[in-house]
């Protein structure tokens, strides 16, 4: 597991994530590192709480000056489930209240709101009338890897494309060719995993580098180890293509933002002419929408993509995800087995051929 080897301690699931112990050094390490998460939180106070009024309370009663300094910028995040309360904005601006009253009671003044880039993230988790307050260690989604500057329409999440590598079992030891590689997420998170590149790298900030416990030196000395077991990629390891001149040209400035990325190949064209594509791995997300360009619909490019796999790729793995799980019959061809990934608001699907 993931966490556990960044150094993880005591990991538990929960309510849609999981509860972990971790000393700095682990911190740092996860934060930097870890390819499947969103976000790390710091639980601060956790209590019953039955209505926005003793939210209030609570929370109006915590030591402010040991958590937000005066002079920080903040903001606040809801998650609501299953309880009294139940608008997620009306919560985060219960929170924000009481932080606020409480240095203009004790100061006269108070701390900046900043919704878009603060000092300090605060987290208000409540789940059954019980409400957990974090901090937000991440400073925001870890799945913002910092080389998506240009997309496509409907693009994957990056946690999604690096779940996606993980299952297909890719370790490099032979070719990875995405046919329809869109803006090309899916061939970033192949080359930070097979390079070794913090999934951290291009962030300029995280959250914990502004907790009072922050150790500068030692979250320095983590980032500078990760960094320097990045290695090389081999030429002809990594290949993209796609029909869109667009598109591709998209995937190269994201790629080449990372360290290696100037060594993937890329090819225009429609997938056809990949020609054989014998003992490699195939990943994809189809494109729909806007992004298919074809007049017949995804129906018919996924029918064709299974009859090019049948003929021209004897002796490879094909990973393909679809946001629409109907979707994956058009392909014509049994899977290995599919396991249900979402993408955002989309109960999507991952089936795995092996082409024997």
């Amino acid at each position: 597991m993931e966490l556990e080897e960044l150094g993880a301690q005591d990991i538990k699931g929960t309510y849609r994530g999981v509860y972990f112990n971790a000393d700095q050094r682990a911190l740092y390490e996860i934060n930097y590192r870890a390819r499947f998460i969103t976000r790390v939180f710091a639980p601060l106070l956790s209590f019953d709480c039955h209505s926005a009024r003793y939210l209030y309370k609570t929370l109006r009663g915590l030591a402010w000056e040991e958590i937000l300094p005066l002079d920080a910028s903040f903001a606040v995040t809801a998650n609501l489930s299953q309880s009294r309360i139940s608008h997620s904005q009306y919560a985060s601006r219960v929170v924000k209240d009481a932080a606020v009253d409480y240095w203009r009671d004790k100061s006269g003044q108070r701390p900046r709101v900043d919704p878009k880039n603060p000092s300090l993230w605060l987290h208000l988790h409540l789940h059954r009338n019980h409400a957990t307050l974090s901090v937000d260690c991440s400073g925001g989604s870890l799945h913002r890897r910092g080389y998506r500057k240009h997309s496509v329409e409907a693009p994957m999440m990056e946690t999604l494309a690096a779940a996606i590598i993980e299952l297909s079992g890719w370790k490099g030891e032979r070719p990875l060719v995405d046919p329809m590689c869109g803006s090309g997420t899916l061939l970033c998170e192949a080359l930070m995993r097979f390079c070794r590149i913090p999934a951290g790298y291009l962030r300029e900030r995280f959250g914990l580098q502004n907790l009072p416990d922050h150790e500068p030196r030692l979250f320095e000395r983590v980032k500078q180890e990760a960094e320097a077991g990045i290695r090389e990629l081999p030429s002809g390891l990594l290949l993209g293509n796609d029909l869109s001149a667009e598109n591709l040209a998209v995937a190269k400035e994201n790629c080449r933002l990372l360290p290696q990325g100037e060594n993937i190949v890329w090819q225009l064209g429609d997938f056809h002419g990949l020609k054989e594509r014998k003992d490699q791995v195939l990943v994809c997300n189809p494109p729909y929408g806007r992004r298919l360009k074809a007049e017949s619909g995804p129906e018919r490019l996924l029918g064709a993509f299974g009859d090019y796999l049948k003929r021209n790729c004897q002796g490879s793995r094909a990973l393909i995800y679809v946001g629409d799980k109907n979707l994956l019959k058009s392909v014509g061809l049994r899977p290995n087995w599919k396991r249900a990934l979402k993408n955002g608001q989309l109960d999507g699907r991952l089936a795995c051929y092996e082409m024997y």
